[in-house]
């Protein structure tokens, strides 16, 4: 099947839905050689990947994923795209951990570095905050503490197939695009970072026909994979099938407009630094402020706020008062008792 693939689209052909979830279905199921995984990533990765593309091929990785009975819980994950080079910190995981310190339950997808300086697993070890779970301890979790990290590799296991050639062609794929779309909780309300515009467009509509409640897919002017706190950003909002096109600046919101040096960092090490820094209320300006944007955008996409703006003001007053670290103190301590 793979072979008669290839050929069509060297001949410039697209898939449709159904012919993208039957080639994803063979690559999860072991039916793809290395080479061939491969092939179809270049020739996707070279002529752009398509919504009907992308919707089949994240229909067919949910079907085989594991995954999490959230009952009514109304889940949020703040799982992004990557690959953005600007060597910043964790800030989506930051914002999880200041979002379930809210009492909003956070189903945190992500895996260990690939892109980035600290992957999410990375920072996460580093802050003593349990990173893996199986199904019935991310829901326990979930349930207890408002957060549980899963660690994509264990609820992908069929993705197995494809790390090897991933890791070999070394440049972004349809997959980097695929991640945030594939919760396996299915959180209906994302905060979705993404890298590109043109990518956050494709994925904006294909997370519409796949299901949501309201997602925010943000893009940083300077091409940043979080809302940017120091320059515009450009924001698709998704509600159900609708979607708005906006742009926001941090003094839209009450922020002031920061410094890209001031949240970049080198190691996971350094990158849970600063997590616990802003935690405490003891960071720098711009480290801060892009947690409290971010952190207030998600908020929002889980329908806590009526605004952005608001959500800051809540979310500002919750680091204030200690609220918010006391509870990551919670988290350690729920590791240890693990």
């Amino acid at each position: 099947m793979l072979k008669n693939t290839l050929k069509s689209c060297m001949e410039g052909n697209t898939l449709s839905e159904k012919q993208a979830e039957e080639v994803m279905n063979e690559i999860m199921n072991g039916h793809a050689t290395s080479s061939q995984i491969a092939s179809l990533l270049t020739l996707l990765r070279f002529r752009g990947e398509t919504v009907d593309e992308m919707t089949g091929f994240a229909r067919s990785m949910r079907a085989h994923s594991l995954q999490i009975e959230t009952d009514d819980l109304s889940v949020v994950d703040t799982c992004g795209t990557g690959g953005d080079d600007l060597k910043t910190f964790n800030v989506s995981t930051a914002c999880a951990i200041v979002l379930s310190g809210l009492g909003v339950a956070v189903a945190k997808h992500g895996n260990r570095a690939v892109s980035s300086k600290s992957g999410s697993a990375d920072v996460l070890e580093e802050l003593q905050i349990p990173i893996q779970h199986n199904q019935q301890e991310a829901r326990q979790s979930l349930i207890d503490v408002k957060l549980c990290f899963l660690f994509a590799p264990l609820y992908h296991q069929s993705m197995k197939h494809a790390v090897a050639p991933r890791k070999e062609i070394g440049f972004r794929t349809i997959f980097n695009l695929l991640g945030p779309l594939t919760n396996p909780a299915n959180a209906k309300h994302q905060l979705i970072g993404v890298y590109d515009r043109a990518f956050a467009k494709k994925m904006a509509e294909t997370i519409s026909r796949l299901g949501t409640e309201r997602t925010l897919l943000v893009t940083g002017g300077e091409g940043l994979d979080e809302l940017s706190i120091t320059t515009e950003s450009f924001v698709i909002e998704v509600n159900g099938t609708t979607q708005n096109m906006y742009t926001i600046a941090p003094e839209d919101v009450g922020l002031n407009r920061g410094k890209l040096e001031e949240i970049q960092v080198n190691t996971p090490a350094e990158s849970a630094t600063l997590i616990r820094k802003i935690l405490k209320g003891e960071a720098n300006a711009s480290a801060t402020g892009i947690v409290l944007l971010n952190t207030a955008a998600a908020l929002y996409a889980a329908k806590r706020v009526p605004s952005i703006q608001e959500g800051v003001i809540k979310v500002q007053e919750a680091i204030q008062s200690g609220q918010i670290y006391r509870h990551y103190l919670t988290l350690q301590e729920a590791r240890q008792h693990a």
